[in-house]
């Protein structure tokens, strides 16, 4: 018996192994958005498990019967093969409850949208070729953005003094629902490193200074091992865009 399934099996907690892409290497992690959300999330619940990469040039035929026709992420959970990133999500916070694991769903509804058309901008803007399209479309990368930075910087409820005098004070919090990484955060802080890295290596483009609301949510997510060590290593995000990035003509 493995030590992990030994741990399982003492501790009482399910058996759940998550396989992700795996990087250019076919060892480490790679460049994926959705693997990465899965992992912060796992590790956030504090659960044990497993993480298998995933080469997609050399899928193994046991991973092919297992989630046949599906590349990762998935996951296995007590056996059963779950596919579809937001229904995983689903499952693991309706499954892994208080009082043995954290809620991570966020208490303001408006922490699920915000950002929420961001990458689709990004993704717009690094694949045109097009000179004569791409200032429009880095116009609205940047309105997407600076949507996110109001966000980020306007005071939620709780951090609102009603009886404090004068203008309302600018938002200190760390993440979108507050202090805490929620499932919010598990989705949109792996798009916005994405877009961090990859902007400024192909179209030299870098989030504005000003915009300090965006730059303290991805200062204070650099301070927190649930992404700094689920995150795939710059390069792998780089190679990744290869050829995605399109270069202007």
């Amino acid at each position: 018996m493995s030590w992990y399934d030994a741990a399982v099996k003492k501790l009482g907690f399910p058996t759940i192994e998550l396989f992700v892409k795996a990087g250019s290497d076919g060892e480490t992690v790679g460049n994926c958005p959705f693997s990465q959300r899965l992992f912060m999330i796992l590790w956030l619940k504090g659960v044990i498990f497993n993480v298998t990469t995933v080469d997609l040039k050399r899928k193994p035929a046991d991973l092919q019967d297992l989630a046949p026709g599906t590349n990762p992420p998935f996951v296995t959970f007590n056996g059963e093969v779950k596919v579809d990133v937001n229904m995983i999500e689903e499952f693991l916070e309706n499954k892994l409850t208080p009082p043995r694991y954290p809620r991570l769903a966020p208490k303001h509804p408006e922490a699920n949208t915000a950002g929420i058309d961001v990458f689709a901008k990004f993704s717009a803007y690094i694949k045109n070729p097009r000179k004569d399209t791409n200032d429009a479309l880095e116009k609205a990368l940047l309105k997407s953005l600076r949507r996110l930075d109001d966000f980020l910087r306007t005071p939620l409820p709780e951090e609102i003094d009603a009886y404090a005098p004068g203008d309302l004070p600018e938002s200190s919090r760390s993440f979108l629902d507050g202090a805490e990484l929620t499932l919010s955060d598990c989705n949109l802080l792996p798009k916005l490193h994405i877009l961090k890295v990859v902007a400024k290596k192909y179209r030299s483009f870098e989030i504005p200074a000003e915009m300090t609301g965006v730059w303290r949510y991805l200062n204070c997510a650099y301070q927190r091992e649930e992404f700094t060590s689920t995150c795939p290593a710059e390069r792998e995000i780089e190679f990744a865009y290869l050829d995605v990035a399109k270069r202007i003509k």
